[in-house]
């Protein structure tokens, strides 16, 4: 089966491509290329992985894999030489591998390699990328020409019929915690710290914290001494106060009544946790503060502080665990997005068991996403509250399936800004009508990430059998905002978002709870509730220059969702068939081959733009994290399965200890009772303060 797989390989990079493209690309013009810049070396050693690939079919191979062999040992290049070569035995042995133990995989490259063998059209590259993506990318294959079908089917899959809408349902903001993330950075380098218009105390922090390493990347960082324009922590905040005035003219909410809004800040170097929630303050100062919230800001130092103060000894006292301080480090917010997107979603619980036993669930906005207040109204007859106070939060029913699920999660859409004219219900992804790049040829998320936008996020109940009443769909493809959980469905599923997880933290939420043998956890789709996406508005230079880090994270998501779902189910197929098409176009049965495929056709599409510094940049940038990546994710006992199993006891122990306290409360106990006033002083210090009159 691998000389199939040779064969297609040799067929889409022959050295002759001719006038007629009758290959997907030539890179014998990279391969002969000069080397005597940093240029030539890159675009050399990323044709010699493709070239490698074709096997002995291709007439460079023996140079290409020499070349590969002899650079490995090179103080620069040799980790790209190396990450190359070894990608080349990598990918060779896991398409042989999964050719044995999947019949339905190896027709798929046998097929492949029939059609090529019967000199199929290459030339034609709609007709080649479906076929490619037939292997590569099998959710992608067959719906451009189906959509309407396609679509429909999915939504059948989607269907719940509900036996019994929750009798409790969302009554008040103060029983919804609203909460988002925000993450922040030093000043551009172009920026002099002592012309920035803020306290001394916080500049001279920022000079000191200037001198540390940076220990977290993340994709676009506000950074502090933007303009307020520009600065997407007041743009958001600004947003959600706006919508709470707005509920108030509505009578949704009690004049002199406030949303509280928990805030965690991810930060770049560790000294800016010192410095975060004070600049936060400063920044609302100057814009005058919100009426309508009550605004909480956590660092990590202030869930190190919970940890120490309320959980670790309650676990001691309650439970005689003398583990939970290890365990318990699942509860923060720096690191990649999972973490911090798992405790946005469990603060819910400890805030309803230490601080306010009135709240029954939580809620997350993005920051550069606001309630476009008038249209909601206007084109759905309800206001954002009301759209959250539905009864079908939190119902129950039963799937397309026959098995039974809880609505415990809510989720909404988005519209773009440029957009919302036409309508709320207008897509924020559409189907793709352009020419491919090369790497897309192999993998086109583009794909069935609009075919679950069409069928999932812009579905109304408003047509028989989907009524919004007693049939509804539950989600699977969400974003990280315009989602929500009720604090019964945590505490009873404990869903989280593994810590390793980088990118789309908000869609692998929910495979944590993929049952087996249970009830399962859904997210009800709510119609209508829509945010407005503003990115473009205030951020379009941050977004530009976080793009190529964001591409290889696209390429990470691969290698790590695929890991992540083999731990929760030996059979791969089992996960990915909840959770196809979009969310499981990244659970690939040949994650290896598909993540090296797409990253040398990518650098190759910069060279060929000529964009030969982007080139470069793309290569010294992604191949140590893919590197990385690779070793975390291979193996039966790969690091994500020892990563995962520890989180899941962390997280147990979480809600476990919240149970242990709840009852002691309930039954007067005194240590119960010390450990409630440590959270509220926990919480009291998270406070952001601008007026007198900022209480709880």
């Amino acid at each position: 089966m691998d000389d199939a797989f040779q064969f297609i390989l040799a067929r889409l990079f022959h050295p002759s491509c001719g006038e007629d493209n009758r290959c997907l690309f030539d890179p014998v013009s990279h391969f002969e290329g000069e080397t005597a810049t940093d240029v030539g070396v890159a675009r050399k050693l990323n044709a010699a992985l493709i070239i490698g690939l074709a096997g002995s079919r291709h007439p460079h191979y023996t140079q290409a894999i020499s070349l590969l062999d002899a650079m490995k040992t090179h103080n620069r290049w040799g980790p790209i030489a190396l990450f190359y070569r070894t990608g080349i035995d990598l990918i060779h042995r896991e398409i042989d591998a999964v050719c044995r133990r999947d019949a339905g995989f190896a027709d798929s490259v046998r097929t492949l390699a029939a059609w090529m063998a019967q000199d199929g059209d290459i030339g034609d590259r709609d007709s080649l990328a479906e076929r490619l993506w037939s292997v590569f990318c099998p959710e992608a294959a067959g719906v451009l020409d189906a959509r309407y079908e396609k679509v429909e089917r999915l939504r059948e899959k989607r269907a719940v019929t509900v036996t019994e809408h929750n009798e409790n349902p969302v009554e008040s903001v103060r029983e919804i915690l609203f909460t988002s993330n925000a993450l922040l950075t030093l000043p551009s380098r172009s920026t002099d710290i002592g012309d920035l218009s803020l306290s001394a105390d916080v500049l001279n922090e920022l000079s000191r914290v200037a001198r540390e390493p940076q220990v977290f990347w993340y994709d676009h960082p506000v950074q502090i001494g933007v303009t307020p324009e520009q600065n997407e922590i007041l743009y958001g905040l600004r947003g959600l106060d706006d919508t709470m005035a707005y509920e108030l003219s509505r009578g949704n909410v009690d004049s002199g009544e406030k949303c509280v809004c928990a805030l965690s800040v991810s930060v770049t170097h560790t000294g800016l946790h010192s410095v975060a929630r004070r600049y936060v303050a400063e920044e609302l100062a100057r814009t005058g503060g919100f009426e309508n919230l009550h605004v909480y800001v956590f660092c990590e130092s202030d869930t190190q502080a919970i940890i120490e103060k309320v959980l670790t000894p309650a676990a001691e006292h309650y439970m005689d665990r003398r583990d939970a301080g290890e365990l318990l480090t699942v509860f923060g917010v720096d690191g990649e997005y999972g973490r911090h997107y798992s405790f946005l979603k469990a603060l819910a619980a400890f805030w309803r068991a230490l601080i306010d036993g009135r709240v029954k669930a939580t809620f997350k906005i993005d920051l550069d996403q606001v309630f476009p207040n008038e249209e909601l109204v206007a084109e759905t007859g309800r206001s954002a509250f009301e759209h959250l106070a539905t009864p079908l939060w939190g119902a129950t029913g039963v799937d397309a399936a026959g098995e039974p699920v809880t609505l415990g999660m809510i989720a909404g859409a988005l519209v773009n800004r440029d957009d919302i004219h036409r309508s709320l219900f207008t897509p924020d992804v559409t189907f793709p009508d352009r020419a491919l790049s090369l790497d897309e040829h192999i993998f086109f998320s583009a794909v069935p990430q609009a075919l679950s936008t069409d069928a999932e996020m812009m579905t109304r109940y408003d047509t028989a059998p989907y009524d919004g009443i007693h049939t509804v769909f539950q989600r699977i493809h969400v974003t990280g905002g315009t989602t929500g959980i009720r604090v019964d469905s945590l505490k009873r599923f404990r869903p989280f978002t593994p810590s390793f997880i980088g990118r789309a933290e908000d869609q692998a939420y929910i495979i944590s709870t993929l049952p087996k043998g249970r009830e399962a956890l859904g997210y009800v789709h709510e119609s209508g509730l829509i945010m407005r996406h503003d990115k473009d508005a205030f951020a379009r230079e941050a977004i530009e220059s976080a793009a190529m880090g964001k591409l290889i994270g696209d390429y990470l998501r691969i290698l790590y969702f695929s890991a992540y779902a083999r731990v929760i189910d030996d059979d791969l197929q089992t996960v990915k068939s909840r959770v196809d098409p979009f969310t499981g176009c990244f659970i690939s049965k040949v994650p290896l081959s598909v993540v090296y495929l797409r990253f040398a056709l990518r650098a190759a599409a910069f060279f060929e733009e000529q964009r030969d510094r982007d080139g470069v940049a793309f290569i010294e940038t992604g191949v140590p994290r893919i590197t990385d990546a690779v070793a975390r994710t291979t193996g039966d006992s790969s690091a994500v399965k020892t990563r995962y199993h520890t989180e899941r006891r962390g997280w147990d122990l979480y809600y476990d200890i919240l149970d242990a306290i709840t009852t002691a409360l309930e039954g007067g106990d005194d240590f119960a009772g010390t450990l409630k006033k440590r959270a509220e002083a926990v919480i009291e210090e998270c406070a952001v303060r601008i007026r007198s009159d900022d209480t709880t």
